[in-house]
């Protein structure tokens, strides 16, 4: 095994590795502009989201927000895409990539040793007491183990493992911490570590996992 420091984690994978766009017949994605309605839509359906699992009116605006979500359905359902066709996931600028798969996040550090992004969760991400849903960590801690795969420069990977250990509650309407980055490779397999953290710094879960190379024609 070698650790994440051997050789030279700056240069250009494409050089040792001229297949590096095509390992598992992935699309090389680029980044998509579609103009500031985009944001505003994903701001706009965020808030939708919170307020569909937080809000209690009566049966008649329930019907009136139905009418409004069946409208909206309606709206964009001739323009639906293929992946990498439409901007979700492609956006780099705004939260989360522009992808309401994810919660919210933004990039602050994207170097070969390590990413760190900043999160908020909201009361959409609620499990129960005002506490992020478990199941919604692995979620966040597997991108940031991509994002660590693409910055240190290793080929398209897929994930063969992801543990969680949680160690304190995660709160929701507070900037935290993510942090990811190799552990040590052998081969094909990277193995990747990542943490959230609090404002005060304290541990509120930790992952590691096993990114392995994808062949060439593996999906």
């Amino acid at each position: 095994m070698t650790s994440a420091a051997d050789g030279d984690p700056g240069s250009d994978p494409r050089t040792a590795d001229p297949d590096y766009d095509r390992h598992g017949g992935f699309p090389n994605f680029q980044p998509a502009q579609p103009g500031p309605g985009f944001g505003r839509f994903l701001a706009a359906m965020r808030r939708v989201q919170d307020l569909a699992v937080s809000a209690d009116p009566d049966a008649a605006t329930w019907d009136r927000a139905a009418e409004l979500a069946e409208e909206l359905a309606g709206l964009l359902e001739p323009f639906e895409a293929a992946e990498g066709v439409g901007p979700a996931n492609r956006v780099p600028s705004l939260p989360g990539a522009g992808s309401l798969l994810m919660p919210p996040y933004r990039v602050r550090k994207f170097e070969p040793d390590e990413v760190v992004l900043e999160v908020a969760f909201s009361r959409f991400s609620v499990g129960g007491n005002y506490a992020v849903h478990g199941g919604v960590l692995p979620l966040l801690f597997d991108s940031v183990f991509g994002m660590v795969i693409h910055a240190a420069g290793r080929p398209i990977s897929r994930t063969a493992f992801l543990h969680v250990d949680y160690r304190r509650v995660t709160p929701i309407d507070t900037t935290l911490t993510a942090r990811g980055w190799v552990r040590e490779t052998d081969g094909r397999k990277a193995f990747v570590n990542a943490e959230l953290l609090d404002p005060e710094g304290n541990l509120l879960a930790e992952a590691n996992g096993l990114m392995i190379r994808l062949l060439a024609g593996q999906p």
